[in-house]
């Protein structure tokens, strides 16, 4: 008995394996799918949220991103879901949009990313017909976001949302309640980012080559923090902070311009002046 009762002591002492973090708690980013369509770049999501394991903190789910239909019981199992494609697309039904408006009213977070290689082709007329039934007048509808917005900086510093392509200069988006609920690229991201398994990329990157495929990574990265932080990044504590961080932005060897010194305080309590 008394040995029994010292082996319980010992094992009450040993550290213990945190239960309540674990699988359930790793990032998954869904591959929302409306209609019979596939999404243009099947390997796209994958190939980001293996930069975000690089780039960041974040613990993502190594699995395939899921296939989400707007009435599946995994559509509110994510905060981010992302809607790719190159050609017009279905509707969700009545239900359906009920379902997407209530994920993004309560927290969820929609990247609209257009593979069609034009701004007024088929899949935008989907994209804003989607947007007009999701919020309708008087609702916000797409506007352009500010560059100041904190989603160009929620880990990156950047100014416009280079993809596969550079066709718009601009990310459109939804705000609701002070809270960007949507947010629209036409520039083919999925496009930079896929590559096979082999590690070579599917697509070049056009104009300016892999530079800008390092820039469409940068934007996708700030797109989940964004997701995941929301406005955390636009308290001014954070300034001094985010300017020692401009470096990070690929500016062909520009130097990082000096950050002022703190002056001293008043000297403290036994201290010699």
């Amino acid at each position: 008995m008394l040995a029994a009762g010292a082996a319980a002591a010992l094992t009450a002492l040993l550290p213990r394996r945190a239960g309540a973090i674990g699988p359930g708690s790793k990032l998954r980013i869904g591959q929302l799918q409306l209609g019979t369509a596939a999404p243009p770049r099947p390997r796209a999501l994958h190939r980001l949220n293996t930069e975000l394991g690089k780039r960041t903190s974040i613990t993502v789910d190594d699995d395939e991103p899921p296939l989400v239909t707007p009435l599946a019981p995994e559509l509110h199992r994510t905060p981010m879901l992302y809607l790719a494609g190159d050609r017009e697309f279905a509707q969700p039904s009545l239900a359906g949009l009920e379902a997407l408006r209530r994920f993004l009213t309560f927290g969820g977070f929609l990247v609209i990313d257009s593979a069609e290689g034009s701004t007024d082709g088929a899949f935008d007329r989907s994209v804003r017909t989607l947007v007009g039934a999701l919020f309708p007048a008087p609702g916000p509808g797409l506007e352009v976001i500010a560059t100041d917005h904190v989603v160009y900086k929620s880990f990156y510093l950047l100014d416009r949302p280079l993809g596969r392509l550079a066709l718009s200069p601009v990310m459109e988006g939804v705000t609701r309640g002070g809270r960007l609920v949507v947010a629209y690229v036409q520039n083919d991201l999925g496009g930079a980012w896929s590559r096979d398994n082999f590690g070579n990329y599917d697509f070049p990157c056009v104009p300016d080559g892999e530079r800008q495929r390092e820039l469409a990574f940068r934007i996708g990265v700030n797109l989940v923090m964004y997701a995941l932080c929301l406005d955390y990044k636009t308290d001014q504590v954070h300034v001094p902070f985010i300017m020692r961080r401009r470096r990070w932005k690929p500016d062909d060897g520009a130097a990082m311009p000096a950050v002022p010194p703190v002056p001293p305080g008043p000297p403290g309590p036994g201290t010699r002046p």
